[in-house]
């Protein structure tokens, strides 16, 4: 059955996209049940940083559940429920407040390549493939969904994604750099832990800022909006960062440096 698995793991809680029979392909349930899963994460205290992976050794996310199209994404109320749903799925790393890794390997193709892109940061496999086929299936693709490639990729590289819906491969990933890092198969899950634990002992208020902060530098970059919905997010990225000016964390990183100690930070 397709489903959103949630597991912790020290301060690291990952989420599982569970559809091995096709690929990990997401249906509508599992685009619902994303922002759950992650809020659920979001708000454990004990959790530093979110892993987002697909279930098993041979796909990320293969794209959209296809089988569902006829019935989902046809009838115009139908249709808008699922938009809603997967734009809600693509949300949910960014506006998270914690860092988030994609954690890929296999295949990443379509709606899996649009939620690694949403992720923080993204480390692959050396056999992992990609692919934007939207162009192969005649769909549209919304203009923040784009934009999220254009903060990564620039235009021409978007562009030329969009336009071949050809597939590339880890290497051309990391030259494009779609990827932070490739490795060997063998070797993800040690990479992307050791990742997650360096996250893990830093202050989670001045990642949160950092995160806040960019979000909102890219989407005054990339998505066409009113300076309303712009001064909202600057807004947000302001107060993240005076809250770590105001945080015992700031005073235990000072105490801890002048002891010459690893700090002991509490998000708080």
């Amino acid at each position: 059955m397709p489903e959103v698995l949630v597991r912790r793991t020290g301060p690291v809680g990952s989420i599982v996209l569970s559809n091995p029979a096709k690929f990990n392909a997401m249906s509508l349930g599992m685009w619902q049940a994303l922002p759950q899963a992650i809020a659920e994460l979001d708000a454990d205290p004990a959790i530093r940083v979110i892993v987002i992976e697909g279930d098993g050794d041979r796909a990320f996310v293969s794209g959209a559940d296809i089988s569902q199209f006829e019935s989902a994404r046809t009838d115009p109320s139908a249709r808008a429920l699922y938009d809603a749903a997967v734009d809600a799925g693509y949300r949910s790393p960014v506006e998270n407040r914690k860092p988030t890794i994609a954690k890929i390997r296999g295949i990443c193709m379509g709606g899996g390549l649009g939620l690694a892109a949403a992720c923080d940061l993204r480390i692959c496999s050396d056999d992992a493939r990609f692919r934007m086929p939207a162009a192969r299936l005649g769909l549209g693709y919304s203009t923040s969904g784009v934009a999220r490639f254009l903060s990564l990729l620039g235009p021409q590289r978007t562009l030329e994604l969009f336009y071949t819906a050809r597939i590339f491969g880890a290497a051309d990933a990391l030259a494009m750099g779609f990827v932070l890092q490739v490795t060997a198969a063998a070797e993800l899950d040690a990479t992307v832990a050791a990742l997650a634990a360096s996250i893990a002992e830093n202050a989670p208020l001045t990642q949160h800022a950092a995160k806040r902060s960019m979000e909102a530098l890219l989407f005054a970059r990339g998505v066409p909006a009113g300076p309303e919905a712009l001064d909202q997010r600057f807004q947000a990225a302001r107060e993240a960062v005076a809250a770590c000016g105001q945080s015992n964390d700031y005073r235990e990183g000072a105490r801890a440096f002048m002891e010459k100690r690893p700090p002991r930070f509490e998000g708080n």
